[in-house]
C-alpha cells in the first residue's frame, strides 16, 4: 500500500502509549515496506550501549537516546493551513499528483 506521508511532514499521534499521545513532531524517516515511520522527539528509547571499537574508532559507553519507528496507522498528517490532523486525499491533474487535505481541501507539494 502506497504512504501518503513523507520525509519532513508534520504528524500528530492519535493512538499508542499515554506519553505520546497527541504530540506532534516531524518525519526523520519513512518505511514503508515495514509500514512505519520514525518522528523526531516522539517514541524515545533508551539503549545501554557497551564500549565498542570499530574501524579504528571507539563508540562511547553510556546510555543513549534515540526515537525508534511508530506504525503509520497511528499517527495523523498535521495540515498547515488549517493546523488540524486530517487525512490525506489525491488529486490528479495533467498527469502531475498532488495531495489534498480533507478538511479545508488546500494542496501540498
Amino acid at each position: 500500500m502506497k504512504v501518503k506521508i513523507r520525509k519532513g511532514d508534520t504528524v500528530e499521534v492519535i493512538s499508542g502509549k499515554e506519553i505520546d499521545k497527541g504530540k506532534r513532531g516531524e518525519v526523520i524517516k519513512v518505511l514503508p515496506e515495514e509500514h512505519r515511520i520514525v518522528i523526531s522527539g516522539v517514541n524515545i528509547r533508551k539503549k545501554h550501549q557497551r564500549q565498542v571499537q570499530a574501524q579504528g574508532r571507539t563508540l562511547k559507553p553510556g546510555i543513549i537516546e534515540f526515537e525508534a519507528p511508530l506504525d503509520i496507522s497511528n499517527v495523523m498528517f498535521v495540515c498547515p493551513k488549517c493546523d488540524e490532523p486530517t487525512r490525506l486525499g489525491i488529486r490528479r491533474e495533467d498527469g502531475e499528483v498532488q495531495r489534498v487535505c480533507k478538511n479545508c481541501g488546500a494542496e501540498f507539494d
